[in-house]
């Protein structure tokens, strides 16, 4: 996805916080990619070179599933004052267990995608179809209007580095100390990344990060509740006190 997929989300962090939202590279509207096969390596560095152009040091991070992944490793690096990572992608192990599942799934929903762009501007009308589209990353698909999920599928749809990414078994290695405090939150009802499985190795893998549940939502929260991932994030910067948030 793009950084349209925070759009519901942004609203409410910005009367707390400066919100920057990146389109990560190879992604549609993200800078070009270059080498190929990208890894999450390129997509990092390119984030990097991002917010040095715009003079930030360090920064509060957040990011989803592949964006999860990305804050995690920029804290790696230093540059970040606290990170909210929502169920982050490469928590599995070196035989790809934990990511087979969901890889599975994304790739049918691409293929899927890319048979049917000239259906999506009509099917898209339906809160039904919207539900039913977005079932594997969202409990209820249909909370987003018929032009923010054809925003989604056209996004699918140009991402260029998907089937990079997809086919890549890299993954997340042990961040001991932690360089910031760390929120680890899972979706409850994540179906690309389930908490029982990648949940579980994330907090074997970062037993000191903030570890919690955010309950009835899809592996993407933005859509299924935008308040509660604004809230998630704002008590981990400490921005606002927990009882304010």
């Amino acid at each position: 996805m793009s950084a349209k997929a925070w759009q519901d989300v942004t609203p409410l962090l910005t009367p707390h916080l400066e919100v920057i939202a990146l389109t990560a590279l190879g992604h549609r509207g993200g800078a070009p990619v270059v080498r190929r096969p990208a890894v999450i390596g390129d997509l990092v560095d390119d984030a990097e070179r991002v917010l040095d152009d715009l003079g930030v040091e360090r920064a509060h991070l957040a990011g989803n599933s592949m964006g999860g992944w990305m804050v995690l490793e920029r804290a790696r690096r230093g540059r970040a004052l606290t990170v909210c990572a929502l169920s982050p992608a490469g928590f599995w192990d070196a035989g790809a267990a934990g990511q087979s599942t969901g890889v599975a799934k994304l790739r049918r929903m691409i293929g899927l995608a890319r048979l049917t762009p000239w259906l999506q501007p009509l099917a898209m009308h339906s809160p039904i179809v919207r539900r039913v589209a977005l079932r594997d990353i969202a409990r209820r698909g249909d909370r987003l209007s018929a032009a923010q999920a054809l925003d989604a599928a056209r996004d699918l749809l140009g991402c260029a580095v998907a089937d990079d990414l997809l086919g890549n078994h890299d993954q997340i290695a042990p961040l001991d100390p932690l360089p910031c405090p760390v929120t680890l939150a899972w979706s409850e009802r994540d179906a690309i990344l389930p908490v029982a499985v990648n949940g579980t190795i994330a907090r074997e893998r970062i037993p000191q990060a903030r570890f919690e549940i955010l309950p009835a939502v899809g592996h993407v929260p933005m859509i299924d509740d935008p308040a509660l991932v604004a809230r998630t994030i704002l008590a981990g910067t400490g921005v606002l006190p927990l009882d304010r948030v």
